[in-house]
Order: C-alpha cells, then structure tokens, then sequence
C-alpha cells in the first residue's frame, strides 16, 4: 500500500525517472562512469543523480545535485554528465540541470557508495 498523504507545503519532491524506458540502464552505467573527484565513489552511488527523464524522441534530461553548493567542480560536473551520456546510440540530445532541492544528504547515498565510504 503506497502512502498516499500529500508532501507537506514546502517538501522537496523528486521527479520519477523514466525508468521503463530502453535507453535508461545505458544512461545510468554512463553516470556511473563520473566521479565527484573529492569522493571515491561515482556520482550515481552517491546520491547525486536525481532524476532521470528520457523523452520518446530520446532526448535525455537530468536533474542532479552536488555535496555542497561550494563544490569546486560544480561548474564542470553537468557537462562531464552530458559527455558521458552523449554519445550512447540512441541519445538525441543531453540536458543537465543542477539543482539544490531537495539538498544531498548522505542517506541518498546506495549501500555501496556507503560501503566504499567505510560508513557501514
């Protein structure tokens, strides 16, 4: 049984990720192959990767966040994502968006990036 209680006023809500669609699996090993370079692990581990939404016409836009607003490398992360991504066949175009809602924390990291981390 899902929840159905509306997100109090003010609650950052996430966008879903297309999930079914063909090109999704490719696209998420792509985000995998980034690394934030103050952390050993991938960006997609880390929590990073809030969305990702993949169009009929394969047009893929993805919504991420960074550790810290201040990161150095907060300029540069969107497009080494859309580097990564660009040239899977299929993909008609990449947009990234940083975003900062809702902020990272680190429970939005998987168990692995945990792991890796020495926080299991």
């Amino acid at each position: 049984m899902t929840d159905s209680t509306p997100p109090l006023e003010g609650t950052p809500l996430i966008a879903p990720s297309s999930t079914d669609h063909p090109l999704f699996d490719q696209v998420v090993e792509a985000c995998r192959s980034v690394y934030d370079p103050e952390i050993p692990v991938n960006i997609y581990e880390l929590g990073l990767i809030y969305t990702i939404d993949i169009n009929a016409e394969n047009e893929v836009a993805i919504k991420m966040s960074l550790t810290a607003p201040g990161c150095p490398v907060a300029g540069e992360m969107p497009g080494w994502i859309a580097d990564a991504i660009e040239p899977l066949p299929g993909v008609k175009q990449v947009d990234v968006e940083l975003v900062w809602e809702p902020p990272w924390g680190m429970e939005m990291m998987s168990d692995e990036a945990r792991l890796e981390l020495g926080f299991m």
